[in-house]
């Protein structure tokens, strides 16, 4: 197999009618990567020229992708000259979180848009927030608009200055803050003549500049399983992607919480790996894999389950422990209490979560305790709570191993909150 392009998993976060949807659409547009079929559709309808609305390109990509079957659907993937892009879509909040935090994609980095008419705004500063919580450690800045501001320096400075003051709150360092007009297409793809006065990379060439994500091969082994095939002449075949560590052919590994669940280790030795078809003989992290165990049955393991080595097996919470973990209310219509449950949603799993104890809250901004042990938690809030699991599942401390320890509430067909895991208590 040729060396592939580092992959990139970005989203797009913002205010509401910053532009994040117009930006992603014309990335596409100007360097080529909209699927034919769609550019047809805009033909047949005679959009052309200064009409075309590309926010519109987003909207039709999503239609074609929730025909799709499972939320892995939801990205469009892209090319750079040295990146290989999935960008998650994040129009609400709703979306946002469900798409950063389950299923496989962890976002390397966001692109944060900020309409240069507005500057920030309350979603500015949440999203920004959320962004830092989840574990983004690089942020490109589109002050967006630039158009309806005349392509004025001194309102794109003031605007420069008011984000990069709330992301050095949050500990972001040396960030690219790029003037940008998604409508007109200056600096997306193209550098603009407009503003002689920047002359930094444009949108399009920041996203071919990120830095590849470190490949945590330090880490202990951990695949999280999608799915689970049953293969004439080969046998039981788990599908999913290597979050950390390294499989390699002949490798003895285990299955969480499925040997907790049976009362027996269900184990093997890995017979082959496969991607995209190909044999291999090891698996590094954001390999997407196929791969065979010797003895182990189709009705053994399931989605959700989490391979690791026999020597440093997935740590299983059961429903006698608890773990501590810091959370953002995102959306909840009332308020959160002790004894709600919920449903948990970290990589490929879901099982229902109760709320044990409400520890603290926390001021959003800074992360200092406001309260101890609240009556209740409502949207906005960010608190740390101690959850109980209703059925045996894998997750780790974040400090662990970070691509296993966050994670998104939801109920009532919506994200409630989103949080990552601190400590992990066994009961007796």
């Amino acid at each position: 197999m040729a060396k592939e392009k580092p992959h990139i998993n970005i989203v797009f976060i913002g205010h509401v009618d910053h532009g994040k949807s117009t930006t992603v659409g014309r990335l596409l547009f100007d360097s080529q990567n909209i699927p034919e079929n769609i550019i047809q559709k805009f033909e047949q309808m005679g959009e052309k020229g200064k009409s075309f609305k590309f926010a519109w390109v987003m909207d039709r990509l999503k239609e074609e992708r929730e025909r799709g079957i499972t939320i892995d659907v939801a990205h469009t993937k892209f090319e750079t000259p040295h990146r290989y892009i999935t960008i998650i879509d994040a129009p609400g909040h709703r979306d946002f979180v469900k798409n950063m935090i389950t299923g496989a994609s962890q976002a390397d980095a966001a692109v944060l848009v900020v309409a240069a008419t507005d500057g920030i705004m309350p979603q500015t500063k949440e999203h920004a927030f959320l962004a830092k919580t989840l574990g983004i450690n690089h942020i490109i800045v589109s002050v967006n608009k630039m158009d309806m501001v005349n392509y004025d320096q001194k309102k794109f400075e003031q605007v420069a200055n008011q984000v990069k003051k709330l992301l050095q709150m949050l500990g972001y360092k040396d960030v690219l803050i790029i003037p940008t007009s998604a409508w007109e297409g200056d600096n997306i793809v193209k550098k603009s003549d407009k503003m002689p006065w920047y002359n930094g990379p444009t949108l399009f060439e920041a996203l071919d500049q990120i830095p590849e994500p470190p490949k945590p091969v330090d880490k202990p082994l951990r695949i999280p399983i999608q799915d689970v095939y049953s293969i004439k002449g080969v046998g039981t075949v788990p599908v999913g992607r290597v979050e950390t560590g390294r499989l390699r052919v002949g490798d003895v590994v285990i299955f969480e919480p499925a040997s907790t669940i049976f009362h027996k280790p269900i184990q093997g030795e890995v017979k082959s790996i496969e991607m995209h078809h190909e044999p291999m003989q090891e698996a590094l992290p954001g390999d997407n894999i196929g791969f065979n165990v010797r003895g182990v049955g189709k009705n053994d393991i399931k989605r959700g389950d989490v391979a690791g080595h026999t020597t440093n097996p997935p740590t299983v919470v059961r429903p006698k422990d608890t773990f501590k973990a810091q959370i953002i209310v995102l959306n909840h219509p009332t308020a959160i209490t002790v004894g709600y449950t919920p449903v948990l949603h970290a990589h490929t799993l879901q099982v229902a979560v109760r709320f044990e104890q409400l520890l603290a809250k926390l001021d959003p901004r800074t992360g200092n305790i406001v309260e101890e042990n609240p009556q209740f938690i409502k949207t906005g809030d960010s608190a740390i709570v101690v959850l109980r699991p209703t059925k045996p599942m894998v997750i780790e401390p974040v400090k662990e191993i970070p691509q296993m320890g966050r994670f998104a509430i939801r109920d009532m067909g919506q994200t409630v909150a989103a949080g990552m895991v601190i400590s992990i208590q066994k009961g007796e």
